[in-house]
C-alpha cells in the first residue's frame, strides 16, 4: 500500500480508501468504534511504530530495553485537504523520546523545549532554586546540628527522668527519717530536725530546675542555630513556588486552542469555566488536541478520529497494546468541547437508553422486599439523562410504595438485586451487606485462556479522576478490593469464572480481572478495560441473605444469558 508524506499529513493511495464512504459527521470522541479510514491510518502508524530505528523510547515491548518503561497513546485524525484530498495526520501524547518534535507526528500546541523559550529559562531558575535547597539540606554543619539536636533531646530526657526518679526516691526516705526521728525527739529537736529536711527538699528542687534549665538552654542555642538553616530552605522554596505557579499560568495562557471557526480559547480560560476551575496536569498534551490544532491551523477539515495504546501497560491503569481507547474526559473534554464546536458530530451514545425495551424480572416478592432479575444495559437507580432504570420500573408497579434501593449493579452488568418496601427492611438487609455476610457470585466470561483453577486478587482500587468514571490500581490511595474466584469453563479461547467479590468497589470485579496484577484478562464486552461486544459478560447469578421478618435464609439463583 503506497502513500505519500507532506507537512505531517499522509495521504491514502485511492486503492486503500477505494469503495469506503466518507462519514458524514465526526467522530463523538469519548465512546466510538473506529472507522475504517481511521482503522487503515492507526495500521500504517502502528507499522511504523514496530519499524522505526529514529525513536529511542522505551515502550517496553522487547525484552532487550533498558531503563524506564514508558507505553503511549497515539492518535490518528483522518482529514481532508483543501482540494477534498483524504489523508490522515498523527500524534503522541505528551513527549515521546524525551522531545515534542518527530517527523511523521504533528506539532504540540506549545512546545516548551524550544531553545531559549521563556519555559526553559524560568525551568533553569527554579532548578538553581532547587540546587540550592540541595546544597543547605546537605550541609555537613547542618547536619551535625540536626543530629546533635537529637541527641540532647534525648539525653535531656534520660537525665531529668533519672533525676526525676532520685528525688522521688530522695522524698520517700525522709517521709521515713520523719516518722521514724517524731516520737524519739524534743519539739525543739523535731523543729530543728524538719528545718533540715525542708532544706534539702529545696535544694533538689533547685538542682532540677539548674537541670532543667541547662538543657534548655543548650536545646535552645542549637535550635536557633537550625533555624537559621530552616528559614533559608523555607525562603528558597517559597520562592519556588511562587515561580513555579506564576510559570504555570504562563503556560496556560500559552496553550491556545482553535475551533473551525477559528476562534482562540486559553487553557486557563477553558478550564476556568469547569468545576476544575485550573488545568489539571498535561492538560493540552494528549493526541487528540494536537491533532485538531494542526488541522484547523492548515484548513483541514477533520473527518475522522481515534486513539490506540502503544506499549506495556501502565501499573495502575488498565492499557493494552494496540487497544484503542476513548479519548479521556478530565483533560480533554473541555478542551474539545471548545475545539469541536459547531463540527458536525455522531451522537452520544452514553445518551442513549440501551435498556429501552428490556426485560425487568421479578424473581421474589413478598411484603418486605422483591428480588429481580436486571437485564443488561438496564440502570439501577436514574441516571442524569436517562430516567429509566430498576427503580423507575419498579415505582411504576408498586404504586404507591416507595423502592427502597439497596445495592446496585453497573448498567451494563445483569443478574440479581434486592431492593426494599419498608424502612426497616432497608435497614435490615442493607447491615447484612455492610457486615458483608450477604453471599454474592457473579458469573463472567474472560476474553481469554486463563492458567490457574481458582485463587483471590487484592488489588486495592481508586477513582481516576482525569478520566471518569474508570478505577485505577493503586496502592497508595485506594480502597481495599478482594475478589474470590473460581474457573468453571475453558473454551478455546475463552475462559468462563465464577467471582466472589468480598467488597464492593466501583468496578472491582472488571478491574480485577482486566489488570495485568490481576487475571489479565478483560471481561468479554467490556467497553472501558477491553473491547466492546453486544454486551458485558458479567452477571450476578447468586444472591443470599436473611429475611428481615422471618429470619430465613433467602438464596436465589439466576443463570447467565451468555
Amino acid at each position: 500500500m503506497q502513500h505519500t508524506t507532506q507537512n505531517s499529513i499522509t495521504y491514502f493511495s485511492d486503492s486503500s480508501v477505494n469503495g469506503i464512504t466518507v462519514p458524514e459527521r465526526f467522530t463523538f470522541p469519548f465512546y466510538y468504534e473506529p472507522h475504517q479510514l481511521t482503522q487503515i491510518a492507526a495500521a500504517e502508524l502502528q507499522h511504523y511504530l514496530e519499524t522505526q530505528t529514529e525513536l529511542d523510547h522505551n515502550f517496553g515491548l522487547t525484552a532487550d530495553q533498558q531503563g524506564l518503561v514508558i507505553g503511549k497513546m497515539f492518535g490518528v485524525l483522518v482529514v481532508q485537504d483543501n482540494n477534498g484530498k483524504l489523508g490522515y495526520l498523527a500524534a503522541f501524547s505528551g513527549k515521546l523520546a524525551g522531545t515534542n518534535n518527530h517527523p511523521k507526528f504533528v506539532p504540540p500546541v506549545f512546545d516548551m523545549l524550544i531553545e531559549n523559550s521563556f519555559f526553559l529559562k524560568e525551568e533553569e531558575i527554579l532548578n538553581s532554586i532547587n540546587q540550592q535547597i540541595k546544597a543547605i539540606e546537605s550541609d555537613e554543619h547542618y547536619s551535625i546540628l540536626k543530629s546533635n539536636f537529637e541527641q540532647f533531646t534525648a539525653q535531656s530526657v534520660l537525665e531529668i527522668t533519672a533525676f526525676k526518679k532520685q528525688l522521688k526516691s530522695n522524698k520517700e526516705n525522709r517521709k521515713k527519717h520523719r516518722e521514724a526521728q517524731q516520737p524519739v525527739l524534743s519539739e525543739q529537736e523535731y523543729t530543728h530536725f524538719e528545718a533540715d529536711l525542708i532544706k534539702q527538699s529545696l535544694s533538689d528542687k533547685w538542682e532540677l530546675t539548674v537541670l532543667s534549665n541547662r538543657w534548655k538552654q543548650l536545646l535552645e542555642v542549637t535550635q536557633s542555630e537550625i533555624t537559621l538553616f530552616e528559614n533559608s530552605i523555607e525562603a528558597l522554596k517559597k520562592e519556588r513556588k511562587e515561580k513555579s505557579a506564576a510559570l504555570q499560568q504562563q503556560l496556560f495562557e500559552q496553550y491556545a486552542f482553535l475551533n473551525q471557526d477559528g476562534k482562540e480559547k486559553s487553557l486557563q480560560a477553558i478550564f476556568s469555566e469547569t468545576v476544575f476551575g485550573k488545568p489539571p496536569a498535561a492538560a493540552g498534551e494528549c493526541a487528540t488536541p494536537k491533532l485538531l490544532q494542526y488541522a484547523f491551523l492548515n484548513s483541514y477539515k477533520p473527518i475522522a478520529m481515534a486513539e490506540f495504546w502503544w506499549g506495556a501497560s501502565p501499573k495502575s491503569e488498565i492499557r493494552k497494546h494496540r487497544q484503542f481507547y476513548p479519548a479521556c474526559t478530565g483533560k480533554c473534554k473541555p478542551i474539545l468541547s471548545h475545539m469541536l464546536e459547531g463540527v458536525p458530530m455522531d451522537e452520544n451514545p452514553l445518551l442513549k437508553n440501551s435498556g429501552e425495551g428490556t426485560t425487568l424480572t421479578i424473581v421474589y416478592e413478598d411484603d418486605c422486599l422483591v428480588v429481580v432479575n436486571k437485564p443488561a444495559e438496564l440502570l439501577s437507580v436514574p441516571g442524569i439523562q436517562i430516567q429509566d432504570s430498576v427503580y423507575t420500573r419498579l415505582q411504576a408497579a408498586f404504586g404507591n410504595i416507595e423502592p427502597l434501593i439497596i445495592h446496585r449493579l453497573d448498567m451494563s452488568t445483569s443478574g440479581l438485586l434486592v431492593v426494599a418496601k419498608t424502612k426497616e427492611a432497608h435497614k435490615h438487609i442493607q447491615r447484612q451487606f455492610l457486615k458483608r455476610t450477604v453471599i454474592k457470585r457473579y458469573t463472567a466470561l474472560l476474553s481469554k485462556v486463563i492458567s490457574g483453577e481458582e485463587g483471590e486478587i487484592k488489588l486495592p482500587l481508586r477513582g481516576d479522576l482525569d478520566n471518569r468514571p474508570s478505577q485505577l490500581v493503586c496502592f497508595e490511595f485506594g480502597k481495599k478490593a478482594h475478589t474470590r474466584w473460581k474457573v468453571i469453563q475453558r473454551n478455546e479461547t475463552t475462559t468462563k469464572v465464577h467471582f466472589w467479590p468480598l467488597t464492593g468497589r466501583t468496578h472491582q470485579l472488571r478491574m480485577h480481572a482486566a489488570h495485568e496484577l490481576g487475571l489479565n484478562a478483560p471481561i468479554v464486552g467490556d467497553d472501558l478495560y477491553g473491547t466492546a461486544s453486544n454486551r458485558l459478560h458479567l452477571h450476578a447469578a447468586y444472591l443470599e441473605f436473611v429475611h428481615p421478618r422471618t429470619k430465613e435464609t433467602l438464596c436465589f439463583e439466576a443463570a447467565e444469558a451468555f
